[in-house]
């Protein structure tokens, strides 16, 4: 089944992508591949090296906590 994932953190959309879920693997893949979307666009917005070095360990958790994961039929 095509499930659109959406994250939405304070209002704003932080990510939204089409993925085919049918298992567990899939629908993991698909979380998998939204949370290194999402830090390939934190890192893409570091302005300094120290900053992004700053980032690396817990920056995708830290985007995450308290934002709302949904999955919608696509």
């Amino acid at each position: 089944m095509k499930v659109n994932l959406h994250v939405v953190k304070e209002g704003g959309s932080l990510y939204q992508g089409i993925y085919d879920v049918s298992d567990a693997d899939s629908f993991g893949q698909a979380c998998a591949d939204a949370w290194c979307r999402l830090r390939e666009q934190q890192l893409a917005k570091e302005s300094s090296i120290g900053a992004l070095m700053e980032h690396l360990d817990g920056g995708v958790l830290d985007l995450l906590t308290e934002a709302h994961i949904s999955l919608d039929k696509a």
